[in-house]
């Protein structure tokens, strides 16, 4: 089985890399395509890919194509590679917004699977959502899954709402804990602590609360009610937060990207 994955951007490269260690492909089976001499040169230094420069130098030779490109430079590289698809292959995509129909009908092919990952599929602790046409097989699911994997865990949901709720959740989400570690480590300086300390006191506190979540049934409700006591300094923060709708105001930020992967998708 050989694999293309078009687009050497920080997440086509991501799985590159997850997949080139997958044991349903073999070594130097694995071709990456760019339009940046600057990418290419990136990806010819690595002894298990191979560097293309033309589309038609390696799509007719792939099994499974990775779309890992912005979505919009979709039109044109569908126009290019119109003529040199096969209806057997196999298309994986995690361009946002872009829909199964959408691709299909451009590129005149049936066997696609949309994907969304997230950020921390760079240290193998992604997630991805996907969802496939009718056309894929089960076989063809399984080997997506499996690559998918590669990069940490991949959730199969039972339609494209579903790609689309999941980048409010899961997509987006790392920016949403990233914002609030930044605001916990904001608040560790003004009390006085280094920049490195703020830090491991943040980032070490994120590590152990996932870390009891994942290793319990409890809900965060039931996590936060352990920590807090009546009248204690945990119960006031949490008092404070919940003063200031902290809550909803996630909620909303979580629709808020969530309706704009819906628009997105209007738009192919």
């Amino acid at each position: 089985m050989k694999v293309l994955v078009i687009g050497a951007g920080n997440m086509g490269l991501t799985y590159a890399t997850g997949m080139s260690k997958s044991k349903l492909l073999k070594k130097r089976n694995i071709m990456v395509l760019d339009k940046s001499k600057e990418k290419l040169d990136e990806v010819g230094k690595i002894a298990y890919f191979d560097a293309m420069e033309r589309l038609e130098d390696c799509v007719p030779q792939a099994d499974i194509i990775f779309l890992a490109v912005k979505p919009y430079h979709a039109e044109d590289l569908f126009k290019r590679m119109k003529n040199l698809v096969k209806p057997e292959q196999l298309f994986i995509s995690i361009m946002a917004g872009v829909t199964i129909k959408y691709i299909q009908e451009a590129l005149g092919i049936t066997k696609v699977v949309r994907a969304m990952p997230n950020l921390p599929a760079q240290v193998g602790q992604g997630l991805t959502s996907y969802v496939s046409a009718d056309e894929v097989s089960r076989l063809e699911l399984f080997m997506v899954e499996g690559l998918l994997d590669t990069t940490g865990k991949s959730l199969r949901v039972k339609s494209e709402n579903f790609i689309d709720a999941s980048t409010g959740i899961s997509g987006s989400g790392p920016a949403y804990v990233f914002y609030f570690m930044q605001s916990m480590m904001d608040a560790a300086l003004q009390m006085g602590f280094s920049e490195n300390v703020s830090k491991v006191l943040v980032s070490q506190t994120f590590t152990g609360a996932v870390e009891l979540f994942n290793q319990n049934n409890l809900t965060p409700d039931s996590w936060m009610e352990r920590v807090a006591s009546k009248g204690g300094t945990t119960r006031a923060a949490l008092d404070s937060m919940q003063d200031n709708n902290v809550g909803e105001m996630i909620k909303e930020a979580a629709f808020a990207a969530f309706n704009r992967a819906v628009e997105l998708g209007e738009e192919y």
